[in-house]
């Protein structure tokens, strides 16, 4: 019985939220991972049916144990199972027969145990597809839900206090991911939700997440991955948390793996995994946290109901020199620390003594402790200012002083309905206890304080984006042409079809003579570029395939012949199609742009500065098709040497738009070509006063249609 989607989703429903639980190889030694998960849901209070099956026992902690599958009174909504490897098979097949639609598999000795593992797992998802059995697992320690007292896991993070709260986090680690979730309890973060997906041979991480995330009492959801094989479906769980408008926090590790690929084209020698993973998940509003403690430190930020509705970052400080090391963070973090308005600085100036400072970074110096109005009054006059959106309280030790302070904060808290974050060295721990009974948010470092700050701005700019980008999505319709042949493709055929999607494209023409060449170098009427055309040669430059500026019979006719004769010295075996006849084309500016078809997330866009030395500058920026114009900038806007856009050493300023467009125009091209086009590069674009132009084109084509 192969479960349909609604079924499906049915079924892992009802796999988290359990009215019924059987628990197949379940022990009477509560210290064994098979007998953990009815210690847990006895002493946690789990309020539905428990059902022990093992044929040794008659019954285990006053429940009645039975001795198969098969004689369960009914079917329950989730099956734990925890038995050796080889028996896990049958079992699955068992609980299909019985009705039973969901599974966790505690279960090691499958793909983690090299080829016959990985076979075993196969053969492990195929039977449970066939069963009508949704997995998690096999090779996890589960799951909690403590909204329902639902710990169908052996996870040490179910010893502790596992109260209910706002945050869901799904991991693919077992046991890195029980360390975050106690560190996460240590500092008073409640988890709703924590799965452990484990070797993934059915139910995924975002098919995981994207279950729990739609509980209203979730408001922050995050992860720890390992690896991605479904980009798609990571896609859609960043979406519909947009939807949601729930923050997805993620941490993946192999930021320097080396994903390389050799490939055609410059676009595929640079698209490694991790790079074209970290723009993807932040074009989708994703926030990444570099580690365990940074995702905390977000989450933390996000938990709390306080939104900032732009990237103004306020800075009060008793030491001006933690001012400015936070104001430095803030810029790195792409954070604004405005200068106040004339009104601010008026209030400012009202209460602060002489040798503060009420610019911003405001310090208040330690004069708040003997006139504690000072602090307060000029929080809040900072807070009033209409450029700042989110600000950071800093201040050290102060242990003398906690009630004070805490009653200074809560009023801040009454006068504003702004996030304040509060960075306090040393904190005593009640103070800090205190202050998360006020819902402040309370940080150790001042650059901790600054990158939570930035995650509560990129969120809420991420929500502004996101519905043009749904309404470009929405807008993408197929244009495979027919009669298509996989390989390297003409230039002149393909310079048609990008010209056809809109693409600025330099004419182009394919001479097969002398003779020809110089006809077309005649209705050009001004100088044109020689090309060498083969499927062969794809880096025309490196066998020194292209001649510029031609402009007389001549010198047409001797390019010709030149081309020719180094590509068969160079290259004896290359299929020559003849010499390409393009018209000059003007612009000061060179850049690349490219797409190839990833195999986790589809088609890439990529532009960058560069020409020629692109994969010596790696100045580049990627995209997931399609997007808007918007997006276009914003890739533009990542590019390091971007000021080059922007006009220097005298030349003129380019049309950053006419960039943008062109980028967004392709990526709706490349979405609809995903089923056949592997690699697109357009080395160089030039641009100019006139826009971008491609005057080169490397288009390869491979059919995946079934």
């Amino acid at each position: 019985m192969i479960l349909s989607t609604q079924e499906r989703t049915d079924a892992v429903r009802r796999m988290i939220h359990p009215r019924s639980i059987a628990i197949i190889g379940a022990s009477a030694d509560f210290a064994k991972v098979n007998g953990r998960p009815l210690k847990h849901l006895l002493e946690k209070g789990y309020t539905g049916r428990i059902f022990p099956v093992n044929p040794k026992y008659p019954e285990i902690a006053g429940l009645p144990c039975f001795p198969s599958i098969e004689e369960l009174p009914e079917p329950p909504d989730l099956a734990i199972v925890a038995v050796q490897a080889r028996d896990v098979l049958a079992n699955i097949e068992a609980l299909g027969r019985r009705g039973v639609r969901a599974a966790v598999i505690f279960s090691s000795g499958f793909g983690e145990m090299g080829a016959e593992g990985k076979s075993r797992e196969r053969e492990l998802g195929e039977r449970a597809n066939a069963a009508g059995v949704v997995l998690c697992g096999p090779n996890c320690l589960g799951f909690v839900n403590a909204f329902d007292n639902v710990y169908a896991t052996f996870s040490q993070y179910a010893d502790g206090e596992t109260g209910p709260g706002p945050i869901a986090f799904v991991t693919q680690s077992g046991a890195f991911g029980t360390a975050i979730a106690a560190l996460a309890r240590q500092r008073e973060l409640g988890l709703g939700y924590f799965i452990n997906t484990g070797n993934q041979v059915d139910l995924g991480f975002s098919e995981l997440m994207l279950s729990v995330v739609e509980d209203p009492r979730i408001r922050v959801a995050a992860g720890y991955l390992e690896g991605l094989d479904d980009g798609a479906a990571l896609v859609r769980l960043a979406q519909r948390c947009q939807e949601l408008g729930k923050p997805l926090v993620l941490t993946k590790v192999g930021r320097k793996a080396s994903g390389a690929r050799a490939a055609a084209s410059h676009t595929g020698a640079l698209a490694v995994e991790d790079v074209v993973f970290d723009a993807v998940i932040r074009q989708y509003g994703v926030l990444r946290a570099r580690n365990e403690e940074q995702m905390l430190d977000m989450l933390e930020a996000l938990s709390q109901t306080r939104v900032a509705r732009g990237s103004g970052l306020g800075i009060v400080t008793q030491s001006g020199g933690a001012g400015v090391m936070m104001a430095d963070r803030a810029e790195e973090m792409g954070l604004t620390v405005p200068e106040l308005t004339v009104v601010t600085q008026n209030r400012l100036s009202d209460v602060m003594p002489a040798f503060g400072a009420s610019g911003n970074p405001v310090d208040v110096t330690g004069e708040f402790v003997a006139r504690p109005e000072l602090l307060s009054e000029s929080v809040v006059a900072m807070m009033d200012d209409p450029n700042i959106h989110v600000g950071i309280v800093w201040l050290q030790l102060m242990t003398a002083h906690v009630e004070k302070l805490v009653r200074i904060f809560s009023e801040i808290q009454s006068r504003t309905n702004k996030p304040v974050l509060v960075c306090w060295i040393a904190a005593p721990q009640e103070a800090v206890k205190q202050l998360h009974e006020l819902g402040m948010v309370v940080f150790t470092a001042g650059e901790r304080a600054v990158e939570a700050a930035s995650a509560l701005a990129r969120f809420h700019i991420s929500q502004q984006r996101a519905i043009n980008r749904s309404a470009t999505e929405s807008g993408v319709a197929s244009c495979v042409p027919n009669n298509l042949t996989d390989g390297v493709q003409d230039t002149v055929q393909a310079s048609e079809w990008l010209s056809a999607a809109g693409i600025p494209m330099a004419p182009v023409a394919l001479a097969g003579s002398e003779d020809e060449a110089v006809t077309l170098w005649r209705a050009a009427k001004g100088p044109v570029a020689l090309k060498i055309e083969s499927p062969d040669i794809i880096h025309k430059t490196e066998i020194g395939g292209v001649l510029l500026k031609l402009d007389d019979e001549t010198a047409v006719r001797d390019g010709y012949q030149t081309l020719m004769q180094r590509a068969s010295r160079e290259l004896p075996q290359a299929r020559i199609r003849g010499v390409l006849v393009q018209t000059m084309s003007q612009g000061h500016l060179e850049l690349v742009v490219g797409v190839q078809r990833d195999p986790v997330f589809g088609m890439i866009v990529m532009v960058g500065l560069g020409g020629i030395l692109v994969e010596v500058l790696k100045d580049v920026a990627f995209r997931r098709a399609p997007f808007d114009m918007e997006e276009g900038l914003q890739m533009l806007s990542e590019l390091r040497m971007g000021a080059l856009l922007d006009g220097v050493r005298g030349q003129p300023a380019v049309d950053r738009k006419a960039i943008a467009h062109l980028l967004s125009d392709l990526s709706g091209w490349a979405a609809s070509m995903q089923p056949v086009l592997a690699e697109l590069d357009l080395n160089p674009v030039l641009v100019g006063g006139a826009g971008p132009i491609a005057v080169d084109c490397v288009m390869v084509l491979k059919d995946e249609r079934p």
